[in-house]
This record gives C-alpha cells, structure tokens and sequence, in this order.
C-alpha cells in the first residue's frame, strides 16, 4: 500500500552545552549548573567513555548514520523537538540547567534536512525571551518550520503548515505541559514572547485545538499535535494523559499525537487507527559519562518512521535503533535492537500492540485493529 505521506519523527534534540562546543562555532562554554561550570566538561565526560571527538566537527556528525537512513526511507517530512534555544544570549533563566547553541551553528538542522523544530518545551527558552525571539529568527532564516512558541500568544499557538510536493498538508500544533517542567510564565502573552502552554483540562486543550484549526484546515490535511509532557523517566502511562491523548483524535481532530519529554522511549498506541507516541526518548544529547538510570539505557534511540494514509491513520511505523556515542548517532547493535525491541514489545503490549525486530535492525509495530478503537 502506497502511503499518503512518510513522516521523520523524533524526540528530544539537544544540542547545547557540550554538542555545541564540538561544532564549529561554538558559545562560551560558561555554565551556570551547580556542578558543571563549563560545557567543555561534557566534551571531556563523553570523551573519556568513547575516546577523543575530532573538534571541530561537521555539521553533518552528530546525525551519523541516521543521514543515510531518512535518505533511503524517503521520508517527506522531518520533524524534531528541538529542546535548546539557538542564542548567543548571556543572559541564563534561573532554573539549574541552560541549553543553548550558537547560531552560526544552525546548518546542523538544515544538515539533516529538518523540515520543523518543535519549540513548545522546557528548555527552548532556557535564555530568556531575548533568546527565544533569537531562536525564532535563527529558524526563519535558515527556513525551518517552527511550532509552539512565537512572538505572543497567537503565533505560539498557531498551527504550522508543511507541505511536500504531491502530498497532503501536515499541520502541526504544539503544546508545552507544566509537567514536563516548564515554568507557568514562559506562557505567550498578547504581545509577549512565549510557549503555547498546554491548558489545565482535556476539554480546554480539546477547544483550543479546533479553535486553532478551524481557520486553516481544509479536508485532506494530515494534524499532528505534539505534547511536551511528562518526567524524564519511567514507563508508566499517566491515566490523564491517555485521556488527553484520545481526546485529541476522537474530537480534536488528531491524526498524531506526538508526545515526547522522556530521556527513554514509551510506549506507542494506536487508537482508532491513529498513532499516540508517549514518549519518543532523546535523540541526541551530551550525556555520555553520566551515571545514573542505567536501566533505561538512555544511550539507546529510536528514530520513528511512519506511513499514514490519506485519512491520517496509520499503515506502518518503523522503529529504527541508534547508540549515542562520541556525540554521534551509530547505527545499534544486535544485542541493543534486542534489547529495545523487547523493551519496546513489553510496553506496547499493554495497549494492544506488538514490537518486532527485522532482520536489518529495525523495529515494526503491529496492533490489532479491533483493540485499537477500545
């Protein structure tokens, strides 16, 4: 079956503190975390686990083998969450830990081909508003779609619309949730700088979401709504954010509910034919040397590759696995895709869905139609 349109979607992005000193043009490395002063440590905490990182890299190293992969999938779109602001701001918010990229480092995106960054999340305005509306002309420039943050309330909240040649329109809405940590005044103001802030309860999120839509969707559109919700670890499905996540398809018109927050990846679960993504897991990060939650495996990362037809449900998702080393996506192991896959297998399970490992390292899900529309 010929899909209507092939989608790239990944979690978390990082590309600040220690990934951006790698790259050619790199920020002052100052930090202001409470053990890290310097974002060269975290070269050196990744360097001691994998061996020396040439330095400068091209923009082209940290997607590694994922590169030739999107090439020869085919994907039509390439959506990411970019979790870091691309600032020279000095400027860091008060809250611990501060990401931010350089924006002569930008082509790093535009390397991979990125067609939209998600922005609606807890880090994107790591350094102030200043640094978000930086961030925003950055993207503009180098002509990367952007979702969940914008220049007041009505930019941020507004869909974005992809499109690719002979396809249908993707639009794409973006909500940040307090749960994931961002801060309640990060929220777009009427003419303020801001994230869409994901509203209290499911109905508001639900009115919002048709609100936004309902001057730009036309019939055939394909909607993603991505959700930055939820801690960094555990498995478990939060029984809210199942409902949410149901809302959306059943009357927010959603035909992907995107979520993403989680270091690890979760569970996937297709209801009445729609995908729900709970948590995609970091795609690249500089977390390599980090102790700490080594049962989740965190240098594990699934790219996710998904066939939609021309009603938005979903035909086929690969799961593709990498390892993060040396700042840089490898293609997995055997042993690694094992492990995920069963990982993978095990969480699925519980929302009526199977995870498979292919003889060429990929994931496929499988689902039962019929416990799909429970």
């Amino acid at each position: 079956m010929t899909p209507a349109v092939r989608l790239f979607l990944a979690g978390d992005v990082m590309l600040g503190r220690g990934i951006d000193q790698i790259l050619p043009h790199p920020n002052d490395p100052i930090l202001y975390e409470s053990y890290v002063t310097s974002a060269a440590d975290y070269v050196e905490l990744a360097e001691r686990d994998a061996g020396q990182i040439p330095c400068p890299v091209s923009f082209e190293y940290v997607w590694g083998d994922l590169l030739g992969d999107l090439e020869t999938r085919a994907c039509d779109l390439r959506v990411i969450n970019l979790e870091t602001a691309i600032t020279t701001s000095d400027r860091p918010a008060p809250k611990g830990i501060n990401y931010r990229m350089h924006p002569k480092n930008a082509p790093v995106l535009s390397a991979a081909g990125i067609d939209a960054c998600i922005l609606a999340n807890n880090h994107v305005m790591d350094w102030g508003r200043g640094g978000l509306v930086e961030t925003l002309q950055v993207l503009d420039n180098a002509a990367i779609g952007h979702a969940g943050a914008g220049h007041g309330r009505d930019e941020a909240a507004a869909p974005l619309t992809l499109d690719a040649p002979g396809k249908p329109r993707v639009l794409v809405l973006a909500y940040g949730a307090r749960s994931s940590g961002v801060p309640s005044d990060w929220a777009a103001g009427s003419m303020t700088p801001g994230l869409n802030l994901l509203p209290q309860t499911v109905d508001a999120t639900v009115a919002q979401t048709c609100d936004s839509l309902k001057p730009v969707r036309r019939s055939g559109d394909i909607v993603i709504v991505s959700l930055h919700w939820g801690g960094n670890w555990g498995y478990g499905i939060d029984p809210g954010d199942r409902a949410l996540a149901h809302a959306l398809i059943d009357t927010g018109n959603a035909d992907i509910v995107y979520g993403h927050s989680s270091h690890h990846p979760k569970a996937v679960e297709v209801h009445n034919g729609k995908m729900i993504l709970y948590g995609c897991g970091d795609l690249i990060n500089d977390y390599e040397g980090i102790g700490g939650h080594e049962k989740y495996r965190g240098d594990l990362a699934l790219a996710y590759v998904a066939d939609l037809g021309p009603d938005g449900s979903l035909q086929t998702l690969a799961l593709v696995p990498y390892r993060i080393r040396a700042f840089r996506l490898q293609q997995a192991t055997a042993e690694a895709t094992a492990w995920i896959a069963g990982v993978m297998d095990r969480e699925c399970k519980v929302f009526g869905g199977r995870v498979t490992a292919s003889s060429d390292r990929e994931l496929r899900l499988t689902w039962d139609s019929a416990s799909s529309a429970a």
